[in-house]
């Protein structure tokens, strides 16, 4: 077995100790991560075995920290996921250096998972497209039953900023995407 596989199979057994379980009993992490793999290998078509495996570090034991842990407010939000994106990142750096790979692509895919300089690294910016995309195509109804109590002008003000992350090709993947039709509304009314 290659590094490669080695850490593969160190990852999906970090997110299979996910106390949340997929509807097939998996855990739930396990399979966010490998829907993230599948949108950067859409959207990265040549994509580096780091990269992906990079993309399936994506919430890494991220039910570790639950988000009762901070401040239930914006604030208490913003420091919750910063502190993810330092943990996942140095937990993504330790799983693949024990597998044997090299530290340069440790360092690279810790970099990506702890979305540094979005926007101008290729990498991060795949997993952020990839990310978003799973939300749009998996979770925003979940998201939208569970935040009901908001106004529909938050949902759009959400939506217009989620869609800013994107570059244009996740863009164009998104606008693609078939949507629930009262979610499709808000999209539309969020990109007007």
């Amino acid at each position: 077995m290659d590094a490669y596989a080695r850490a593969r199979a160190l990852i999906d057994a970090a997110h299979s100790a996910d106390p949340v379980r997929a509807p097939d009993g998996r855990g739930a992490e396990l399979v966010y991560g490998e829907r993230v793999e599948a949108w950067v290998a859409r959207l990265v078509p040549d994509a580096t075995p780091i990269l992906r495996l990079a993309a399936r570090c994506q919430h890494l034991e991220r039910w570790s920290v639950p988000r009762a842990s901070f401040p239930m407010d914006k604030p208490g939000y913003l420091a919750w996921r910063r502190s993810l994106y330092v943990k996942q990142a140095e937990r993504a750096r330790a799983l693949l250096l024990e597998a044997g790979v090299s530290s340069t692509e440790a360092a690279e895919a810790a970099t990506w998972v702890s979305k540094t300089s979005l926007k101008t690294n290729a990498g991060t910016q795949a997993l952020e497209d990839a990310a978003v995309l799973v939300f749009l195509e998996n979770e925003i109804t979940a998201f939208a039953a569970q935040h009901a109590d908001y106004p529909r002008e938050k949902f759009v003000d959400i939506l217009r900023k989620t869609w800013r992350k994107l570059s244009p090709r996740a863009q164009e993947f998104a606008a693609a995407l078939t949507l629930p039709p009262g979610i499709a509304d808000l999209v539309r009314e969020a990109l007007n």
